[in-house]
């Protein structure tokens, strides 16, 4: 039966603002309180979807969340008409009005953990929400994040959707972000490999940033997941890599069917572990990027591992990039360089994402990969598949509802609070998602 990966990428917000919350991701601190421009945002990562539909590649589109997200005030102690509470936060706690403003829902990579039904035990396709509980403008995340996902995937015969882990520390779980899967053809039996930051009373642990992915939490979702034991494998992301800016694991390795693209200096023992893999993926092609070429600090810069590795039609496989990697000398020397090499990769595709960029994301932040096979893919809500109708009409959609500057200051104006939601409820009858917001409630 075909099977296919279909990344389904997250649509950004109109709130997408640098406010420089997320503490360990270099990027967003480094350009907070800059002016953003949430129209060209949601333009640019529109283009790549429609680039990588065009080409061939199954291509979906996940909703933003409501932001701000009022009610999250409320639970915190603000009263009075949805305008007034938002009017008394940003008086008495600006910084908490951005947090709650936060466009971040829009690196899906973090919304959930799939495993395809090859490899689970009942033969469905899961997916475990992510608790995200490590940033407060985060946390919040999962509950309108369950209703999409039950939108998107309606069909329980096919599809099983699981709520967030608790929201403690011992079970900090950030989603595809610590996940990989290798295997041949997407629709046969694969090895999934969860990888986590730290440990729950363990010694190996960054000192400067934290570990957002714990074992427990990982180990969890396997579970719910349904994933086959046999089929698993748990891996440690170096701590001396967090602390250099690497808070998630697709900052610094990337996968695709037989392929690890990763840097020398990912994970704890990393030897012992490509040499596990070797054992259990037929054909497993490590591709190792020596710190002698690439530092990880001009990884982290340049987001080089957090990019898309994709499968051609020919076999070999194309590497989607953001603008940064090219335009730093020493990361396009190397990837030019691997061309010339003997593996699969034998493309080099750039995006420019600055907007997303600015803020800590990527190509891989902004999807999330789910493979499907034909009925279940058939099972999946059409409205969100990429084509040139859709394109077109969120396109529309986005010159109508989304303003092209954005500071902080801004958030404060009743009248964002009324475009948000104005979009968002046209935005679920476009996308025939029903009433999965809060306000619609």
């Amino acid at each position: 039966m075909n099977a296919w990966e279909v990344n389904f990428d997250g649509l950004v917000g109109l709130t997408h603002h640098y406010a420089g919350l997320s503490f360990g991701n270099e990027a967003s601190t480094k350009h907070r309180f800059q002016v953003s421009n949430p129209q060209l945002a949601a333009k640019q990562g529109l283009l790549k979807m429609k680039a990588l539909a065009d080409a061939g590649y199954k291509q979906a589109v996940i909703p933003p969340q409501e932001r701000p997200n009022v009610p999250l005030l409320r639970q915190l102690g603000f009263c009075g008409s949805d305008e007034q509470v938002v009017e008394k936060v940003a008086t008495q706690a600006p910084q908490l009005l951005s947090a709650v403003s936060s466009a971040s829902s829009m690196w899906v990579a973090n919304a959930a953990t799939v495993a395809p039904s090859a490899d689970t035990l009942d033969g469905r396709v899961h997916l475990t929400v992510a608790n995200l509980n490590n940033k407060f403008h985060r946390a919040s995340e999962a509950p309108t994040t369950e209703a999409v996902l039950r939108a998107i995937f309606p069909d329980e015969h096919y599809f099983g959707i699981h709520s967030a882990l608790p929201q403690v520390a011992m079970f900090g779980d950030e989603g595809a972000a610590n996940h990989n899967r290798f295997g041949g053809a997407y629709g046969q039996p694969g090895v999934q490999m969860f990888v986590y930051g730290r440990e729950e009373g363990g010694e190996q642990r960054p000192a400067r940033y934290p570990a957002r992915q714990t074992l427990e939490a990982s180990q969890a979702v396997a579970r719910l997941n349904r994933v086959n034991p046999q089929q698993v494998i748990f891996a440690q992301q170096n701590p001396d890599v967090i602390d250099k800016g690497v808070f998630h694991n697709d900052v610094i390795a990337v996968s695709n069917r037989q392929v690890l693209f990763c840097h020398q200096q990912a994970f704890v023992d990393q030897g012992a572990l490509l040499s596990q893999l070797a054992a259990r993926v037929p054909g497993f092609t490590p591709i190792e990027v020596p710190a002698s070429r690439v530092s990880v600090e001009d990884a982290v810069t340049t987001y080089l591992f957090n990019s898309q590795l994709l499968s051609k039609a020919d076999g070999s496989m194309m590497l989607v990039l953001p603008k940064e990697s090219q335009s730093h000398e020493g990361v396009w020397g190397y990837l030019n360089d691997l061309l010339a090499q003997d593996n699969p990769i034998s493309e080099l595709k750039v995006f420019d994402l600055r907007e997303s960029m600015a803020n800590g994301g990527g190509p891989a932040c902004l999807r999330l990969r789910v493979v499907l096979n034909e009925p279940e893919l058939a099972a999946v809500n059409p409205a969100v598949l990429m084509n040139e109708t859709l394109f077109i009409t969120l396109n529309d959609w986005v010159d109508r509802y989304y303003r092209d500057r954005l500071t902080q200051a801004d958030l404060a104006d009743p009248q964002l609070l009324r475009e948000g939601r104005e979009a968002l409820d046209r935005l679920t009858q476009i996308l025939t998602l029903g009433s999965v917001y809060p306000f619609q409630r």
